[in-house]
């Protein structure tokens, strides 16, 4: 932990020296002191996914006691308005100190905290996405007795004016830099301001999606987290994208997390990659191949697949992206290295071949075992996501995984090691169940599954209740049929939810 936090840009653990996950009150108060912080922002999440703000300004020492010990009231019927009505609104918004971090847009000194929601009678709120979260986890530690663990792979188009020079065929982008891809520099600082709010970033790179329409480039992009506990991996994603946007704002540039944003280009996912582990140990993995506990997370997730979509792909064009020879699955199934199926489960360093010693001969061989990098990769989510009922989802799945029967059978049933959209698949394609393929059909299949995410009480019934509700309220039973009809439907819904999650 020492070398983590030498090399932490995150200017408070820096300064405090400790994780953030350490943090208490009275380091706070010490960091806003000794480096003449004057301003306090408290940011919560709400029921869309995005992030709102509180400003404070910082008077003397009993103000900021206060700010910290008491935290806040807000109108809760604004913020989630589908279920928390005028008559009963208060809410109190409670900071996370591990979350704190140096707002990098402020010109002002000012230390930002994401916070908890709170009611009435001091209980955190039982419809909060966030405190969703943390009960999934919760309960899949007693079950398990192991903790669940996650990261993301944010995709986005970044647009801004077209140019002449250095231009790349289309669809063509996968790991381009400069001067072909253009907005390398602009990915870079987004990183750089990810990691100083504490986000554990793997890498940033180009996507294959670009492409030229009228005046402006599209350039997708993405960036890659690293394995951590379920519950800073949904915070993480959440400041990820609100500093995308807001450093896109400064750049006059435009951001979109949108799952498809036209017809026949790639459209942009939030594959989310998940571990099992205890005690330091990743417990998917025995002597480099997974294992019956992977195996039984992966059942779990094959089950729960088409109702995860109910949280992981919230608006109509969602299911625009979720269609064949588009990187993104249609099938129910799981497979290795395979990008058409739903769970993949990519290279997990599980060769015994040293690679470092034979690129570079001057290092002595390692005996070293990476295997504990093996992550299981669930590709059906997209920007549209509520972040934290994603992975409480993904939680849930998992945990069930070990609590059906037949898991380890219905594993293996599942399982393909074939381009699955091959034509010469294709009756193998038929035999297995097909993703939904609008939010009608989404909400449907959570209709079916409710039991298991109300289990253990983690979702409550009136929070299923009423994303069933938010997804009919699309009525797009139809809707692939409509817009060949009439293709005019799906650019308006493009703009629509443009600027989704």
């Amino acid at each position: 932990m020492k070398e983590d936090i030498a090399l932490n840009i995150n200017p408070l653990v820096s300064y405090l020296k400790k994780p953030q996950r350490e943090f208490t009150k009275l380091d706070i108060i010490k960091y806003i002191e000794d480096n003449n912080v004057k301003m306090i922002n408290f940011r919560y999440v709400d029921g869309g996914g995005k992030l709102k703000v509180l400003n404070f300004v910082i008077t003397n020492r009993e103000h900021l006691e206060q700010i910290l010990s008491c935290g806040e009231r807000v109108d809760g019927s604004n913020i989630f308005p589908a279920f928390i009505h005028e008559g009963s609104s208060d809410l109190y918004v409670i900071p996370r100190f591990s979350t704190a971090f140096l707002d990098p847009f402020c010109q002002i000194p000012t230390v930002s905290f994401l916070c908890s929601y709170f009611n009435k009678d001091g209980q955190q709120m039982e419809n909060s996405p966030e405190y969703i979260l943390k009960k999934a986890h919760n309960a899949f530690k007693k079950v398990t007795n192991m903790n669940f663990q996650a990261m993301g792979e944010l995709e986005y188009y970044v647009i801004g004016d077209k140019e002449d020079l250095y231009l790349i065929p289309d669809q063509k982008g996968y790991h381009e830099s400069t001067p072909y891809a253009k907005f390398e520099q602009f990915r870079m600082e987004c990183m750089y301001y990810i990691a100083q709010t504490g986000g554990l970033i793997k890498y940033g790179h180009s996507e294959v999606g670009n492409f030229t329409l009228g005046d402006k480039i599209y350039e997708q992009n993405e960036i890659e987290f690293l394995i951590t506990d379920v519950q800073e991996a949904a915070d993480q994603l959440v400041i990820a994208k609100w500093i995308i946007r807001n450093l896109a704002y400064q750049y006059g540039l435009d951001v979109t997390f949108a799952p498809k944003i036209t017809e026949g280009k790639a459209g942009s996912g939030l594959h989310v990659h998940t571990k099992i582990e205890k005690d330091g140990v990743n417990k998917m993995v025995d002597d480099g191949k997974l294992n019956s506990i992977a195996r039984s997370a992966i059942a779990g997730y094959m089950t729960c697949a088409s109702s995860l979509t109910a949280f992981g792909n919230m608006n109509p064009t969602s299911y625009f992206r979720l269609v064949p020879h588009q990187e993104a699955p249609t099938s129910i199934c799981w497979g290795d290295r395979n990008r058409s199926v739903l769970v993949r489960v990519p290279l997990g360093w599980t060769t015994d071949k040293d690679m470092i010693a034979e690129a570079n001969p001057l290092e002595k061989p390692s005996t070293e075992d990476f295997s504990q990098k093996q992550t299981v990769e669930f590709r059906c989510p997209d920007g549209s996501a509520d972040i934290y009922l994603l992975l409480a989802g993904l939680v849930v799945a998992a945990r069930h995984g070990f609590e059906m029967e037949g898991a380890l059978d219905y594993a293996k049933k599942t399982y393909v090691d074939v381009n699955i959209h091959r034509p010469e698949n294709r009756e193998k394609m038929m035999k297995l169940n097909q993703l939904p393929a609008s939010c009608w059909e989404s909400a449907n299949e959570l209709l079916q599954h409710r039991d298991i995410y109300e289990k253990h009480g983690v979702f409550n019934a009136e929070m299923i209740d009423d994303i069933i509700k938010h997804l009919k309220s699309f009525n797009d039973k139809d809707i692939r049929e409509e817009v060949k009809k009439n293709p005019e439907i799906m650019t308006k819904m493009v703009k629509e939810f443009f600027h989704c999650g």
